[in-house]
């Protein structure tokens, strides 16, 4: 049943031959590694006007110098990051850059940052789409963080399917999201042109200060948190330079033609929702109590997003075809945002993985060739942040964006260095000088998102920043953990330089409960190992019982010596434990072999009525010093296929004494030698 709905959900497995078929074209990579930053740009605007409601109306003049600033700092990071891919484009990204120019412990601060930073994609993406499907339907607010959980999981199911198939699946959401965000600028900006403006419903709100009158370093504090605030719109913005390999050749260019794609759409569209905003009268705030001249009850219905008041605006109304097509879509391309973050996420655990940072099965590709366990991680914690956080934005906005300039800031100062390295061996003038302007710009990217880290970090720290401060260290400390953990067990591991030596004596072992066919099954294997010496050992708990199997083994005529162990306090496992430690006393060349008899059951409740005593020896006997554990598996009839099965025959014939003595005690003298 569990294995039916897994190829329901996720389909038939991939053979790793076709692993060259999941490449993807420009135009399916654009959608899949930029839908986070293009999205952005839906509540990147919102963001800023809500951090300048702090003084109510009378500091929305620093919307239009604090966009600018954003459009700028975008356009240097996409312009430094198309260095990065063209430099790096094994697909490491920043984590690579930073890694290789600066040092390990430089790498993982920026692999723990964006670790963190992707959780924060998939978690504020679906909450912001989802605030704008209850700006249309506020009847479903009740539902917020059910609906948020829902999302993910269906994300996360479409990503188990493979990267082309979510390719497609999330390339026409997309599309119409630029196309819908294109037509309504061009027609808001047509409308103002031709003296007809739209203006938004809060356009006669009155904005309640919370701080009136600001100057000097609080009006200088409230603008700095606003570009702050507004940097959102370049979250996402390195997952291309992460996913460079899933691209077709070439990779690198394509990777960088798609990076400079995604840079020239995010700008425009976020300039000109920008200025929609602000020629249409646009206003928010963190509290609906706050807007003076709502209309609506503030305790309970949610203002609407700043992308619904523009649609409804521009296009007539609430009720027009235009405001819920750009509803619709927006809300999708902020869910499908998320997705950036499924592709980045499971590449990035992959090759830290592979470096032995992240336990290895983060590096294993699941049926459809992603790397499964990396996607499922991601969307169980991002689910976990919902919940935490009542799929909040405001409150999920707080904990964004830090640890990606974190990586920012690192990437572009380890490409500088990069720069330098190879302008030291690189004699061609023409090679110099591109390497001379591509440090440049690499030196700008740093300096600007270094600046823009220290703001973030400074006015948001108080507001949530800090939990990120907090996750980023123990993430650092837990990868170097797991580092130190394999280079320990691979230390240990290592072969010794004398070759491998075969065990002096072996000892084969069978615990008996009672003389049935799984038994018998046990000792017939342990038999034909043909062992130094072979006994049954039983654990005296009731003496009727041992009495029986005593007379039992005897009448069948077992070749093979019986050995009642005492247990006074009806212990199973210490007796056992005792005997075999005793076996191997002051002999640390032998070897004692355990053959346990299990069942093998068809249900699950089955477990919890059999093979008790078995796991429990079991994970007794791992603990021990030269000792090995096989499992003699005997089917029930549940766990077979259906239909008539005969049940399998075993004999353990009773051969003659001196053949039983020679099967079973080979002579002593024979002492395997070295390899």
């Amino acid at each position: 049943m569990l294995n039916w709905v897994k190829r329901v959900v996720v389909g038939r497995p991939l053979r790793s031959d076709r692993l060259t078929e999941q490449s993807l074209p420009k135009r399916l990579a654009l959608p899949v590694f930029a839908s986070d930053p293009l999205s952005s740009v839906a509540y990147a605007t919102q963001e800023i006007l809500l951090v300048l409601a702090v003084g109510g109306t009378a500091l929305m003049y620093l919307a239009t110098p604090v966009a600018a600033a954003v459009v700028l700092l975008l356009a240097v990071v996409v312009v430094s990051y198309r260095q990065v891919v063209r430099a790096y484009p094994s697909g490491g990204g920043s984590y690579e850059v930073a890694s290789r120019n600066l040092g390990r412990s430089a790498g993982l601060v920026v692999a723990a940052a964006l670790l963190v930073d992707y959780v924060m994609t998939v978690a504020v993406s679906v909450a912001a789409g989802v605030d704008n499907i209850i700006s249309a339907a506020p009847s479903l607010n009740p539902y917020r963080v059910a609906i948020n959980v829902a999302f993910i999981a269906v994300l996360t199911a479409m990503n188990l399917r493979g990267v082309r198939e979510s390719g497609k699946a999330f390339a026409i959401p997309t599309y119409l999201f630029i196309t819908g965000l294109v037509v309504m600028i061009a027609v808001g900006v047509g409308r103002a042109l031709f003296g007809t403006a739209p203006v938004a419903e809060s356009a006669s709100y009155h904005v309640r200060a919370e701080h009136a009158g600001l100057a000097g370093a609080a009006l200088l504090f409230v603008t700095l948190r606003a570009f702050a605030s507004g940097c959102t719109a370049l979250t996402g913005v390195e997952a291309i330079s992460n996913g460079v390999p899933a691209f077709k050749p070439p990779r690198s260019e394509n990777a960088a033609r798609t990076m400079a794609a995604m840079g020239l759409i995010a700008i425009g569209l976020f300039a000109g929702i920008t200025g929609l905003a602000l020629m249409t009268g646009v206003k928010v705030a963190e509290n609906t109590c706050d807007l003076v001249g709502f209309t609506g009850n503030c305790a309970t219905d949610p203002q609407r997003t700043v992308i619904a008041q523009l649609a409804a605006s521009i296009f007539g109304g609430s009720d027009s075809i235009g405001f819920y097509v750009i509803q619709a879509t927006t809300a999708l391309i902020l869910i499908l945002a998320a997705n950036t973050a499924f592709n980045g996420f499971p590449l990035l655990t992959s090759i830290l993985a592979h470096d032995r940072y992240l336990p290895r099965q983060l590096h294993t590709r699941g049926d459809r060739l992603v790397f499964s366990n990396g996607i499922l991680v991601l969307s169980l914690v991002a689910m976990l942040l919902i919940v935490a956080f009542d799929g909040s934005v405001t409150r999920l906005i707080q904990l964004y964006i830090l640890g990606v300039f974190t990586s920012f800031t690192l990437s572009q100062a380890g490409m500088v260095r990069h720069w330098n390295r190879h302008l030291g061996v690189e004699r061609d003038p023409r090679i110099r000088r591109q390497m001379h302007t591509s440090r440049i710009i690499n030196a700008l990217g740093a300096v600007m998102t270094g600046l823009v880290l220290v703001i973030v970090l400074a006015t948001k720290f108080t507001h949530g920043a800090y939990l990120v401060v907090i996750a980023v260290p123990i993430l650092y400390g837990l990868m170097r953990g797991i580092r130190r953990h394999y280079d320990r067990t691979a230390r240990e591991l290592e072969p010794e330089p004398g070759g491998m030596v075969l065990p002096a004596r072996i000892h084969a072992v069978v615990p008996v409960s009672q003389l049935h066919r799984p038994t018998l099954r046990a000792l017939a294997y342990a038999r034909a190992t043909r062992p130094d010496s072979l006994t049954a050992v039983t654990v005296a708990i009731s003496a009727e019982e041992v009495r029986a199997l005593q007379a039992e083994w005897t009448e069948r005529d077992i070749p093979v010596p019986l050995l009642v162990l005492d247990s006074p306090y009806r212990d199973i496992t210490g007796p056992l434990l005792d005997y075999i430690a005793e076996l191997r006393q002051n002999r640390p060349r032998d070897v004692v072999v355990v053959y346990i008899p299990e069942y093998v059951v068809g249900h699950w409740w089955e477990h919890l009525l059999h093979n008790q005593s078995a796991l429990r020896l079991k994970a007794r006997l791992l603990f021990q010093p030269g000792v090995m554990v096989t499992s003699v598996p005997w089917q029930l009839e549940s766990s077979r296929p259906a239909g008539p099965q005969p049940a399998p025959e075993v004999r353990v014939p009773a051969p003659a004494a001196a053949e039983a003595e020679r099967a079973v005690q080979p002579p002593a003298e024979e002492q395997p030698a070295p390899v």
